[in-house]
């Protein structure tokens, strides 16, 4: 191919050592929320120990760990109205719904940390900010 050649891609630039790091530390930051699936209140716990440790040390996990805590926090709030309406049977399905939703999200916002990207999540109050 020659130099001029306007369809041809730039060479990528790849991740430092350091950047690298930290994405994978913000990427464990949204999956440890999947920790709820197994302990109670897991899905809190995860990403708020994360962020703690990790906070001042690396500006990335700082901001991925927040969103992340923020984000299940939401979702806590979520569930406890569902376990409310589950009196007049609706919060059963409200209850899978936010299941389903919460760990699509974490998912979404894994695969776009992993790559390099800073995600937002949807439907979420930012309590810490």
């Amino acid at each position: 191919m020659s130099e001029n050649d306007p369809f041809q891609t730039p060479p990528s630039v790849a991740p430092t050592a350091n950047e690298m790091e930290q994405r994978n530390w913000a990427l464990f930051a949204h999956l440890s929320a999947l920790i709820g699936l197994v302990v109670p209140l897991g899905f809190v716990l995860g990403p708020l120990i994360l962020w703690l440790i990790k906070k001042d040390q690396m500006p990335l996990v700082n901001e991925a760990g927040k969103e992340a805590l923020n984000f299940q926090l939401t979702m806590l709030i979520g569930v406890v109205i569902a376990f409310v309406l589950m009196l007049v049977i609706i919060g059963v399905f409200l209850l899978a719904a936010i299941a389903v939703f919460d760990i699509v999200m974490v998912i979404i916002a894994a695969v776009q940390t992993s790559n390099g990207a800073r995600y937002r999540y949807p439907l979420t109050i930012r309590f810490i900010h």
